[in-house]
């Protein structure tokens, strides 16, 4: 059922939305310490699925279209250069046969080696001209690498220049902060991966990287990664405190996350945290991902469907901003 015939009808394209194939579950061992053994193995069953359940999940909840990415920390997890390029191809390749299949229900992110800047930088190129992918989605970091190192200008300028978004996910951290000793719940989604994921966030700022390449976009899922409601406070502090010698070219750090940064709101179903962030950045940088199967996809549609926003707002968030962002014919 698409949602053209949704008793709600609004198109909905969300941007988070994960995957796995058999060849690479083995990549996903940190991430699955984060859960309880059986939530995994049930998860594993869903990432592998795509048309028993996924599809019906799809349609129960009115999502027109699913953008597809490898689970975390996926490709970033192997310490092997060329073995991460091949198996960033194998898993493209996979995602662009699914896609010719059901081209109507499923675009791509793609998956890179970023062992290999230039190598990622090509496999980009040939996965956003040759399939139509809507970018590349990146977990976390790459074996301690942030993605504000210099060796990534290559990958930041491609994606650049095929004016096409790099999608930061959340992975697990290279080492586990002290202050989480004791409290080792607070390490992983419920906390501690939105902390590192907007601190990455920060570094790319702060690394010049904006500056460097002014028309760059990154997108940052579960409503931010907590930078929204944080904008004045970092202004103001940039103002006053040691900056240690960095200067930014282009304004205050949040005029980078307003110009550079889009948000979508996977795993976080919450009038409040969206109200907060449309003031903060405006619908035009604020788009829908799921986060299935991690979240429901009812559960994230429906809360959109009712969301005290106007219909315009809505209908950005829903569509109109990946249709543009990501250059997608829904």
């Amino acid at each position: 059922m698409s949602t053209l015939t949704h008793p709600l009808n609004m198109k909905i394209v969300a941007l988070e939305e994960h995957f796995v194939i058999p060849e690479l579950v083995g990549y996903g061992a940190s991430t699955a310490a984060t859960q309880t053994p059986a939530a995994w193995q049930k998860m594993v069953g869903l990432l592998s699925d795509f048309l028993e359940k996924r599809i019906p999940e799809m349609d129960k909840g009115g999502l027109d279209m699913q953008v597809l990415s490898l689970n975390s920390p996926g490709i970033q997890a192997e310490s092997d250069r060329q073995v991460a390029i091949s198996n960033s191809m194998l898993v493209n390749d996979f995602l662009m046969s699914l896609i010719a299949q059901h081209p109507g229900r499923f675009a791509g992110w793609a998956a890179l080696p970023l062992q290999d800047p230039k190598a990622a930088a090509d496999e980009l190129e040939r996965t956003v001209t040759q399939f139509g992918f809507c970018g590349a989605l990146i977990n976390g970091h790459c074996q301690g690498k942030y993605l504000d190192h210099p060796d990534f200008d290559v990958v930041w300028e491609r994606a650049a220049a095929l004016d096409v978004p790099i999608y930061l996910h959340p992975a697990p951290a290279v080492d586990v902060a002290h202050v989480y000793q004791g409290h080792e719940e607070l390490v992983g989604p419920i906390w501690s991966w939105g902390v590192d994921t907007g601190t990455q966030a920060m570094r790319i700022i702060l690394g010049k990287v904006f500056d460097r390449h002014p028309t760059a976009k990154l997108i940052l899922g579960h409503m931010g990664e907590l930078l929204p409601y944080s904008l004045w406070r970092m202004d103001s502090r940039w103002e006053r405190d040691n900056r240690h010698g960095i200067e930014l070219g282009l304004g205050r750090p949040s005029d980078y996350v307003r110009r550079n940064i889009y948000i979508t709101t996977s795993g976080v179903a919450s009038a409040q945290p969206l109200l907060c962030a449309l003031l903060a950045m405006g619908a035009d940088h604020i788009l829908i991902g799921t986060d299935y199967p991690f979240e429901g996809i009812s559960v994230a549609t429906e809360f959109l469907r009712g969301a005290p926003i106007s219909e315009i707002d809505k209908a950005k968030i829903a569509h109109q901003n990946a249709e543009r962002i990501l250059h997608l014919k829904c």
